[in-house]
Parts: C-alpha cells; sequence; structure tokens
C-alpha cells in the first residue's frame, strides 16, 4: 500500500515558495518604481533646464519652469513613494510608528513642493498679466492640491494624534487609503495634461528657434516620454497598491497599529 506524504509537507512547501515569489515580485516593482521616480525627476528638470531656459524667481518664464519641476517632483514621485513605505515587507516586523511618521513627513514635503510650485505658476500668470484658473489642466491641478491637502489634515488628525478614537481610525483607514489612490491618479493626469498644454503654448512654429508641435521636434519627443515616464511611474505605484498580498499584516491586539503619535511606547 502506497503512504501518502504527509499533509503538512504538502502544504507548507508551495506555501513557502509562493511567498518568497511574491517578496521578489515586490522588491522588482518596488526598485522599478524607485528608478522611473529618479528619471521622471530628471528628464522634468533637463527638460526646462535645456529647452526651456532655466529657473528663476523673477516672475518671468524662467519662473514658471519651476511649477512642473515641482509639481511632478511633489505630486507624482515623493507622493507614489510615501503611498508604497508601507508595503515594503522589511518594516512590517518592526514599530510602525516611525514608519507613519516616514509617511506623513515624505507627504508633507510633497504637499509643500506643491504648493510652492502653484505659487510659481501664479506669480508668473499675475505678473504677465495671464488668467488664472482657465484651463481644464489647472482645474484638475487645484482640485487635486485641494484633496491632497483635505487628505493630509485629515490624516493627520485621525491617525497621529492621541485625541482620535479607535474606531474613528479602523473607520477611516479605507477610506483614506482609497483616497490616496485616487489623488494619486489625479495628480498624474494633471502632470499629463500639463506637459501637453506646455507644448502647445511653447512650440508654436512661429519664430525661427522652435518648430510647431505638429512636426514632433525633439523637445516634444523628450517632453512626450516624460509623459510615458510618469504613467509608467503611476502604474508601477498602482499595482503595488493594489495587490493584496503585498499589504502590511494587521497586527495583533497587543501590537495595534492604529496607536496614535503620542499613545503609549513600545
Amino acid at each position: 500500500m502506497t503512504r501518502k506524504p504527509p499533509l503538512h509537507t504538502a502544504k507548507t512547501v508551495p506555501l513557502g515558495c509562493s511567498r518568497m515569489r511574491s517578496m521578489f515580485l515586490f522588491y522588482i516593482c518596488y526598485l522599478l518604481s524607485l528608478f522611473l521616480g529618479i528619471v521622471c525627476v530628471v528628464f522634468v528638470s533637463y527638460w526646462n533646464s535645456y529647452w526651456r531656459g532655466g529657473f528663476a524667481w523673477d516672475g518671468s518664464a524662467l519662473q514658471f519652469n519651476w511649477h512642473p519641476v515641482l509639481m511632478v517632483t511633489g505630486l507624482v514621485v515623493l507622493y507614489g513613494n510615501a503611498a508604497v513605505l508601507y508595503r515594503i515587507p522589511l518594516t512590517w516586523s518592526q514599530n510602525k510608528l516611525p514608519w507613519k511618521l516616514l509617511h506623513a513627513g515624505l507627504l508633507f514635503l510633497a504637499l509643500l513642493l506643491s504648493i510652492l510650485g502653484l505659487c510659481a505658476v501664479f506669480d508668473f500668470h499675475n505678473a504677465k498679466n495671464i488668467p488664472n484658473l482657465y484651463s481644464l489642466h489647472s482645474w484638475l491641478g487645484i482640485c487635486t492640491i485641494a484633496l491632497f491637502a483635505a487628505q493630509w489634515t485629515l490624516g493627520l488628525a485621525a491617525f497621529l494624534l492621541p485625541c482620535s478614537p479607535l474606531e474613528l481610525r479602523k473607520l477611516l483607514k479605507p477610506i483614506h487609503v482609497w483616497m490616496g489612490s485616487i489623488i494619486f491618479t489625479l495628480s498624474i493626469a494633471a502632470c499629463i495634461s500639463g506637459i501637453n498644454e506646455k507644448l502647445f503654448f511653447a512650440l508654436k512654429g512661429n519664430t525661427n528657434e522652435t518648430k510647431p508641435y505638429s512636426m514632433l521636434p525633439p523637445e516634444a519627443v523628450f517632453a512626450n516620454s516624460l509623459g510615458v515616464l510618469i504613467i509608467a511611474f503611476g502604474l508601477v505605484v498602482l499595482k503595488i497598491l493594489s495587490n493584496q498580498r503585498w499589504q502590511r499584516p494587521e497586527p495583533g491586539q497587543e501590537e495595534e497599529s492604529s496607536e496614535p503619535l503620542l499613545g503609549r511606547d513600545r
């Protein structure tokens, strides 16, 4: 009579292999997101430095050049990296409080850069008597930053302050996660529409120095490539956020992850 292998042997090995494969795929995606994020910042900085003339803060077009750099860096790259911070498996066995603070800090820096980017474009428009908030891109961008500011403020009050009830934090957590993905998606849409709008305005072909956008000059190819890189970065980040197996495991009652900033020490 043939003996059947022990049940625990048949289950444990595939489960362990599956877990290792999942972690390997996570780190591939995570390293890819880091690489794409850095490339996005390099591309947007080079575009505005090489083709748009550089940077200044004097109300000129050089001040406007800060706008795409700060928006891509803060609203997309820093935001995306802050969003996936809890998914890193190496952090799962550690106290969550430092990672909460790092998450909130990165998002706060992203918000500051985004507000500074708004100041750059509003100052430029006012100096040149250009109307503000008339395009679809500007509507999308201002709504995204308003939602971002509200999300960060509510997150600070709900998850880091000791006065927030535990039941409220449990109620708000899925909404907070869902809104984070929505804001990130809107950020990508705002940046993509902004790149396209800038190319339409800058590449009119009415001077000897520029060709029209329709002829796809080198600047248009480079800026369109930046848009593709932003989309690629966003897809990788959203892939990480949507994978249920890469979510931080819920702690036991004795290690409640929803503990506020000024709660008991662990």
